[in-house]
């Protein structure tokens, strides 16, 4: 990923054919000349990366077990949680804008070492909880498709990982934002397939939806799995990384116009990450909780079950988004891993080595046989943890008119994030709370 300590990677300087041209039509954008969609095409793009997190193999394993244990109960807490990561994709992209400076660098400036460190050390711990998920969920989907034992799949998920991370490597940013996009395409159009078929209760998502409630201790883990799995730490990096040299601007008003194209990328993203959310619950309600099937919480029953009660039409719609889910998430999850690494501690090794280096873990775990639908709701557990490190850093540096300038947070909008700060944080010590008592 660019830096600001590298001109050279500036993307006026480093630009692609292709980039060229979007930065062109972008430029074009801001200065008034394209309005409407044509206007807004050239900013789609970084929060679309983004979003794939929200929709990685561990919002399948937390959504599917809540969805039939607990029917549409916990649908609410996907819209907050939803609602959240807009906020909190806003504020990163904004930062970026505003600094042309990544979190992680601005954590690197502004805290003492020993903390930029030790934030540092947890990110890492994040990424592997990350790329956990996303190595297992792509495997479980070659597996359920084409009844591939789950190692060698592992691998061949891998592989296609490598593959996927070429694209930027020697295609240029761009398209591998194409690529992630349509596999975010996929994604929806699986589970709208799904939801079509599973013909759920209008009155008991409406419900779901509006009524804030819990049920015991177990309602509230697969609360915090969700939130883990749908606020993702290493997005919130990775986001202003995403924006910081994308399209270059010095006129505060173009900035400002730049923010609100961002903006609307960030709206349209996380409103598709949330259907997909919220689909994957209210499918499991309809489909097993409806009918008493409430001990469905792996994914490979899920299949089976959708296939015995759907068909198997049904059963490879989902397959298919289980696996377009592990193979772009493990891509975005490599790259939030350089910036994390290259912002906190100012080291740079090449993508294919930390793509290879943190996979030994995810295929650690499949080798022993850990259940993977298992790991996959522990690793969101886990990734709850981390999202107040990121957070909380996030929200003190664009309160900050200094550091931000004109694209510093209005009032309400730091106040909102710290309330979700303290709800994330509250949520977390209730759950270790009834962990340490149970």
């Amino acid at each position: 990923m660019p830096t600001p300590e590298d001109p050279a990677e500036h993307p006026a300087g480093r630009a692609l054919p292709g980039e060229a041209r979007v930065l062109a039509a972008a430029q074009k954008s801001l200065t008034h000349q394209a309005r409407g969609v044509r206007g807004l095409w050239p900013f789609l793009g970084p929060a679309f990366i983004a979003a794939v997190a929200y929709v990685d193999p561990g919002n399948f394993a937390t959504n599917v077990a809540a969805g039939a244990e607990f029917g549409y109960l916990l649908l609410w807490v996907v819209l907050a949680s939803n609602l959240m990561a807009m906020l909190i994709q806003t504020m990163s992209a904004k930062l970026g804008i505003a600094t042309g400076r990544n979190l992680p660098e601005v954590c690197r400036d502004r805290f003492p070492r020993p903390v930029s460190r030790a934030l540092w050390v947890q990110a890492e711990l994040v990424a592997i909880a990350t790329d956990l998920a996303e190595i297992i969920g792509a495997a479980l989907g070659l597996h359920l498709l084409f009844g591939i034992p789950l190692f060698p799949a592992a691998l061949i998920a891998a592989v296609f990982s490598f593959g996927i991370l070429a694209l930027q490597t020697y295609g240029g940013f761009r398209r591998l934002e194409a690529v992630i996009a349509g596999f975010v395409g996929i994604i929806l159009v699986g589970f709208l397939v799904q939801m079509v078929m599973a013909e759920p209760s209008g009155s008991e998502v409406l419900k779901g939806l509006t009524t804030p409630t819990f049920d015991g201790s177990d309602s509230v883990l697969l609360a915090v799995g969700i939130l883990g799995a749908t606020v993702m730490p290493h997005v919130i990096y990775l986001h202003s990384a995403l924006t910081q040299h994308r399209v270059p601007v010095d006129d505060p008003g173009q900035r400002k116009r730049l923010f609100r194209f961002e903006l609307t990328d960030v709206v349209i993203a996380m409103l598709i990450a949330g259907a997909v959310n919220m689909s994957m619950i209210i499918i499991a309600a309809a489909v097993f909780h409806d009918r008493g099937m409430v001990g469905v919480a792996d994914l490979d029953a899920a299949y089976a079950g959708l296939g015995d009660v759907l068909g198997d039409h049904a059963a490879q719609a989902f397959g298919i988004a289980l696996l377009a889910s592990g193979l772009s998430s493990t891509s975005v999850g490599t790259l939030a891993g350089q910036v994390v690494m290259q912002g906190f501690v100012r080291r740079h090794i090449p993508v294919f080595v930390r793509r290879a280096v943190t996979l030994v873990p995810a295929l650690v775990v499949v080798a022993i046989g850990v259940n993977p639908s298992t790991a996959l709701v522990m690793s969101q557990v886990m990734l709850s943890f981390g999202i107040p490190f990121a957070l909380i850093p996030l929200v003190m540096f664009t309160a900050d008119r200094r550091l931000m300038g004109d694209l510093v947070n209005r009032r309400v909008t730091t106040v909102l994030a710290c309330l979700v700060a303290t709800l994330i944080v509250a949520l977390n010590v209730f759950l270790v709370q009834q962990t340490l008592l149970s």
